[in-house]
């Protein structure tokens, strides 16, 4: 009899063993999950947004972070600049010409907890934003201006993006037109425009050319007037420069063969002087 009640105690006893083990391998496990379901990794260009029953109770850094599983929800809100492309826009300048004209916009968030219960969707936001002011600010401009001062366009649409988004902890970095695309007969009259300008400034170039080459021409026939025999001294170079060939008849004017005595003379001058 004392044999069955040791057996049995024994027995009572692994079965009670085996129940604790099974027991503190269970709570181990549910600890294990429980850690888990808890553990959110922020990534390094990242903050998470903590809430709790609905309510914002930390912003998190990026790491290994800790919540309370089934009451807090983590949302993550990416920090890295975003490029936004601004499909083509059809636009009337202010001198009536129609153009569709594409732009870029950079944008990146600087505040989570804004970016989050401020806007419903920051992407559409900003592009919406981005087409109308595209519009309006393009549509103040003639085409010469377009053309030729995009950085004041682009200036002007990044100022009104960045007011508007100030409040949704988000900063408007940049916005670039891309594109320009202009009618097929207006490309022609530009075309045209730009040979017609090309061509009027050769036709200046070449007027001052030929004025300064007058200037010079008369500057240089005055100062042959005061000096005759300079006049001859001229002759007789372009006769050596004639006779370099040799197979040239060369022809002594008379007013040469009269002035050669003039040059004699002033020779001697010099001399005796």
């Amino acid at each position: 009899m004392d044999l069955l009640t040791e057996e049995y105690n024994n027995n009572v006893w692994l079965l009670f063993c085996h129940l604790y083990g099974g027991v503190m391998v269970f709570i181990l496990i549910l600890i294990v999950v429980l850690f888990l379901a808890g553990c959110r990794v922020v990534q390094q260009y990242e903050k998470g947004v903590v809430f709790r029953f609905g309510k914002i109770v930390s912003v998190r850094d990026p790491g290994l972070n800790l919540i309370i599983p089934f009451i807090d929800i983590m949302r993550k809100v990416d920090f890295r600049t975003v490029t936004l492309p601004v499909p083509a826009q059809k636009i009337i300048t202010k001198d009536n010409v129609s153009v569709d004209i594409s732009a870029v916009a950079y944008y990146k968030v600087v505040d989570a907890v804004k970016s989050i219960i401020a806007i419903q969707n920051v992407i559409v936001a900003i592009d919406q934003i981005a087409q109308t002011s595209l519009r309006n600010i393009v549509g103040k401009f003639q085409l010469d201006e377009i053309l030729s001062e995009r950085d004041v366009i682009n200036e002007s649409i990044t100022k009104i993006l960045d007011g508007y988004t100030e409040a949704w902890g988000v900063v408007v970095t940049s916005v670039e037109i891309k594109d320009i695309q202009l009618p097929d007969d207006m490309q022609r009259a530009i075309a045209k425009q730009a040979e017609a300008e090309r061509e009027k400034r050769a036709k200046i170039i070449s007027a001052e050319g030929e004025f300064l080459s007058a200037q010079k021409l008369a500057d240089t026939a005055d100062i042959m007037m005061q000096h005759p025999i300079a006049l001859q001294l001229r002759n007789l170079q372009t006769l050596t420069e004639i006779a370099t060939e040799k197979n040239s008849t060369i022809i002594f004017p008379a007013q040469l063969m009269g002035t050669m005595a003039d040059i004699k003379r002033f020779i001697s001058e010099e001399k005796v002087s």
